[in-house]
């Protein structure tokens, strides 16, 4: 329903989320990229919910803000302004000389709330506000160095391989931007420095096998044509994008969760899914169960230690 005033309003479950500007376009059109309004952006996030919100409940938040639209300014908001309103959770948790207040998505109406406040992108953290030094996701982030994808195809396949050999069960989602992100579930028992070290391995492991195509070097300079295993993620406070969240790239594209066959088919590619068709996909429920399938490390540390002989 709208309002007089030009606010649309919007019911979540219990409560109505107010919509303002709703014409307000984040994402012009141009070539094939269609336009989109805020009001766009609150009805994929409203749909797209319970296939979203999953991934979300209980973990603190790091909201990118492009008020202007795509090509105005961004700010990336880790602390909670006073303004938002009383119901959205919020978790304090320590940074270096004091705290953050961290908002937590835990529901449709808190969701409706961040994008109308233009909130395009929502990363999050890989661990819970209940277990915040233990994650249970380890994300790899396959980052090529131009927009390639058949690198990035590659390697997937690759990392892919190796942790099936680590009999470690693992997702695979496009990030909407240029790559892919393989994430592996975890029991969360291991610390954040456990989970880099062992990440860090891996991604070591895999590039020293092919070192032509693949690198670990965090400086850019230095990877040349190679891929980039990214393990930086998997750190306290650090955040990845969240599966199903829209990036602030023309047409909109999605972080879309993918079943590893699709690796195949010739029409993938990081930005393949838009606010246009990324339900579609979520309803196919690419990840069925998988997540909720957490390991402990100790297991493929002893393989991964026997591989490296």
């Amino acid at each position: 329903m709208s309002g007089g005033d030009g606010t649309r309003r919007v019911r979540a479950g219990r409560r109505t989320v107010e919509v303002h500007r709703p014409d307000k376009v984040l994402f012009p059109g141009g070539g094939d990229a269609k336009e989109y309004t805020k009001a766009d952006l609150v009805d994929y996030y409203r749909t797209v919910a319970p296939f979203m919100l999953p991934h979300l409940r209980g973990r603190p938040l790091m909201l990118e803000r492009h008020p202007d639209g795509i090509d105005g300014p961004t700010f990336m908001q880790k602390n909670t302004p006073d303004h938002y309103p009383e119901w959205i959770e919020r978790v304090e948790l320590a940074k270096e000389g004091g705290t953050v207040r961290h908002t937590v998505c835990d529901d449709t109406a808190t969701l409706l709330y961040l994008a109308d406040q233009a909130s395009i992108t929502l990363h999050r953290w890989l661990s819970r506000s209940d277990r915040i030094d233990h994650p249970d996701r380890l994300v790899f982030d396959l980052d090529p160095s131009g927009d390639d994808f058949e690198a990035v195809r590659e390697a997937a396949r690759l990392l892919g391989e190796l942790l099936d050999e680590l009999e470690l069960p693992s997702a695979l989602m496009t990030t909407g931007s240029r790559g892919l992100h393989v994430i592996v579930p975890l029991n969360g028992r291991h610390d954040f420095d456990e989970v880099r070290a062992f990440a860090r391995d891996v991604a070591d492991t895999l590039a020293g096998a092919h070192p032509d195509r693949l690198t670990t070097a965090a400086r850019k300079k230095e990877r040349g044509d190679r891929l980039y295993l990214d393990i930086q993620r998997n750190a306290y406070a650090q955040t990845a994008v969240a599966p199903y969240t829209v990036r602030p790239r023309p047409g909109a594209p999605v972080a879309t969760p993918i079943t590893w066959d699709r690796l195949d088919d010739p029409e993938l590619h990081a930005r393949r899914w838009t606010v246009a068709d990324a339900v579609e996909q979520a309803r196919t429920n690419p990840w069925s169960g998988l997540l909720s399938r957490g390991r402990a490390l100790g297991p493929a540390r002893r393989r991964l230690n026997a591989l490296r002989g």
